[in-house]
C-alpha cells in the first residue's frame, strides 16, 4: 500500500493545520490563565492599597 505524492502532502497539510488549531487552543488557555492572574494581581493590590489608607489615618491620628 504504497502512498502516492498527493496523499503525503495532503497528510502533511493536515497534520500541519492540526498542529496549528492545537497551538491556538493551548495559546488560549494560556491567555485566561494570565487574564485570571491579571484579575488576582488587581484584587491584591486594591488590599494593600486599602490597608495603606488605614495605617496612614492611624498615623495621623497619633501625630496630632
Amino acid at each position: 500500500m504504497a502512498l502516492t505524492v498527493a496523499e503525503i502532502t495532503l497528510a502533511v497539510i493536515v497534520g500541519t493545520l492540526a498542529a496549528i488549531v492545537y497551538s491556538l487552543r493551548v495559546l488560549v488557555l494560556l491567555e485566561r490563565r494570565i487574564a485570571n492572574m491579571e484579575q488576582h494581581i488587581e484584587k491584591l493590590t486594591e488590599k494593600v492599597l486599602k490597608e495603606e489608607l488605614k495605617i496612614e489615618r492611624i498615623t495621623k491620628k497619633t501625630k496630632k
